[in-house]
């Protein structure tokens, strides 16, 4: 193996670092969008920030498991 080689690839401890900041900005983006519908759209049961929480932490999830993935294929 060349040692210019090792240079190149991208280090996955930072890849790992970022996963978690990724998580974060996603799950309060679709919360934030979830209390403006609430607010925009009364309702008793605020219903529009648990659906779009859960569907943050989906889509975190989703990315989590692709990044991973990827990580693991370059190998």
């Amino acid at each position: 193996m060349n040692p210019n080689n090792k240079k190149k690839q991208p280090n996955k401890w930072l890849a790992l670092i970022n996963i978690p900041i990724q998580m974060g900005i996603i799950i309060f983006l679709f919360s934030f969008f979830g209390k403006w519908l609430d607010e925009r759209f009364p309702n008793t049961s605020n219903i529009y920030i648990k659906i779009s929480v859960l569907l943050g932490v989906g889509l975190a999830l989703y990315n989590v498991i692709r990044q991973v993935n990827q990580l693991n294929k370059n190998d």
